[in-house]
């Protein structure tokens, strides 16, 4: 009886440790799908941001012969971007932010409207997206320190009177806000936040759960273990909170229907800004969607609400 005893703890101590390390692979595999980033991907995700577009918007783009940009991010990693110049003399510039699994090109449409409205216009590819290097996604976090850098450079290159504009859509629109909660120079005017989520890790629970039908616990707090080894953790990205920090006017967009970003987070962003606020749901509008409904209701809501902050 001893013995059979030690033969059945041996075997569900194996059980076990085998149940152990399916789930600690396990969340290593969802970690390393969720933000590990390679050069193939990378180009198909430029392919699509292109193909995403009218053919009239990208060739508005090609015509203006848009400028290679550079920085180096803090943690070494050369970031690139376009830069457009207004066709007037002006001190108004937008920094535009793509969205998850896309490039720069992403915000053509964004530039073209802002172009018309006399702003000159910068698009960053994200680390880890398009031509910018970095293998880790941020998810709109460590991203908010690279987007200081591009408003510093912005300042070098256009002039200390510069005013500036953030505008991000989904992991861009995080992108946006948690730069909106650092110590930004008084020439940041206003953000604009197109379908962003409250919190990274809020985000990758519900895509977790809803794109690879997978329990959150354990593998989540798992795979937040391994983001410590990309120097940041998922749980850090508290966007949120930044907008509690910041006073910047900011208007809030996203659509009922959005089944990527769950549609809570708007009212959850609203209440957490603490400037200046204006929030728009659209009642029928998928993710990042909201423009394609109509977009002259979209670019004029845009208009009016930077009228009283940029001159």
């Amino acid at each position: 009886m001893m013995k059979t005893w030690q033969k059945l703890a041996t075997g569900a101590g194996v059980l076990v440790a085998a149940g152990t390390v399916g789930v600690l692979g396990g969340a290593a595999v969802v970690y390393q799908m969720a933000t590990k980033s390679f050069s193939r991907g990378r180009l198909k995700a430029k392919e699509r941001a292109i193909a995403e577009n009218s053919a009239a918007d990208n060739a508005w783009y090609l015509r203006q012969h848009p400028i290679e940009w550079t920085q180096t991010s803090l943690d070494g990693l050369l970031l690139r971007g376009s830069f457009i110049e207004a066709d007037e003399p002006t001190t108004k510039v937008a920094i535009l932010a793509h969205g998850l699994g896309h490039a720069r090109e992403q915000m053509i449409p964004y530039a073209r409207v802002f172009h018309e409205w006399g702003y000159a216009v910068l698009m960053p590819d994200a680390r880890a997206h398009g031509d910018s290097e970095g293998n880790t996604i941020g998810y709109g976090w460590p991203d908010r320190i690279d987007y200081q850098g591009w408003i510093q450079k912005v300042l070098t290159q256009c002039g200390q009177e510069t005013q500036i504009v953030l505008m991000g859509i989904s992991m861009g629109a995080a992108t946006v806000m948690a730069t909106a909660g650092e110590d930004l120079p008084n020439n940041v005017k206003a953000i604009i936040a197109d379908s962003g989520y409250a919190s990274v890790m809020a985000e990758a629970r519900f895509r977790l759960h809803h794109k690879y039908h997978l329990p959150a616990t354990p593998t989540l707090p798992l795979a937040d273990q391994y983001s410590r080894f990309a120097d940041y953790r998922l749980a850090d990205g508290d966007i949120a909170g930044q907008l509690k920090k910041s006073h910047l006017p900011i208007l809030l967009i996203q659509g009922a229907n959005d089944q990527t970003v769950p549609v809570e987070n708007l009212n959850i962003l609203y209440q957490a800004a603490a400037g200046p606020k204006q929030k728009y749901r659209d009642p029928v509008a998928a993710h990042i969607a909201t423009r394609s409904q109509d977009p002259i209701l979209y670019d004029q809501m845009v208009a009016d609400f930077l009228k009283p902050y940029v001159d």
